[in-house]
């Protein structure tokens, strides 16, 4: 199986994690479109979807799968999004599309957060994925000299601007030992939207897709 296909298998996997009658927060990305591209086939099953994306928002709309506000709900069952990075504490770095502030706001609602990846995502230590921070397009030098202060190697994500109307740097260079710690200390930063680290609220549940098969693999209590 190509990466694709793994991709396909862990999104087609998390179906089974959908109850009928229920909101699904929905994130953005490349297995994440074949999640709502699979999920199509029950739209008349469920009551609708919060997207973390205009992206995904177009996709779910373009099925006739319902989106909704997610200041007009009042919960949200699940959450079904992928990751960049997987460490062995379900601390995740996400943001590689943009779409971090949105994901994390979303995630931070939902009950349960279902990740979902192909296997080169799993990785026994933060950082080799460039850990993504929006920032307010005035604060971008201070938020840098910032960042590099820090020990990371910011770089502007040129040419692209988040559906917040903000700007993303990519922070190379790091190895993240202390994804909990560091994720509320990037946020210190005035400046900073928020950061691509997913630690104080980390996945539930990872599908990860390997040639073997999907795996179900939850944290340790």
């Amino acid at each position: 199986m190509n990466q694709d296909e793994l991709k396909r298998a862990a999104a087609h996997a998390a179906l089974d994690c959908i109850d009928d009658d229920i909101i699904v927060g929905v994130g953005t990305g490349s297995t994440v479109n074949h999640f709502i591209d699979a999920l199509a086939g029950r739209r008349e099953r469920i009551r609708g979807a919060v997207s973390s994306s205009e992206a995904s928002s177009a996709r779910l709309a373009a099925h006739g799968i319902a989106v909704l506000d997610l200041n007009g709900i009042d919960e949200l069952p699940v959450y079904v999004d992928g990751a960049d990075e997987i460490d062995g504490g379900f601390a995740m770095i996400k943001g590689g599309g943009g779409a971090l502030t949105r994901e994390k706001i979303v995630a931070a609602v939902a009950h349960r957060f279902i990740c979902i990846c192909d296997a080169s995502k799993r990785v026994a230590t933060l950082g080799n994925y460039p850990l993504p921070v929006e920032v307010i397009p005035m604060a971008r030098a201070h938020v840098a000299r910032e960042l590099a202060r820090l020990g990371g190697q910011p770089r502007l994500r040129e040419g692209f601007v988040t559906d917040n109307g903000n700007l993303i740097l990519d922070v190379h260079g790091l190895e993240i030992r202390d994804p909990v710690g560091l994720e509320g200390e990037l946020n210190q930063i005035v400046g900073v939207v928020t950061n691509g680290l997913f630690a104080r609220r980390g996945a539930d549940l990872l599908l990860l897709a390997a040639e073997s098969g999907v795996q179900r693999l939850a944290p340790a209590q």
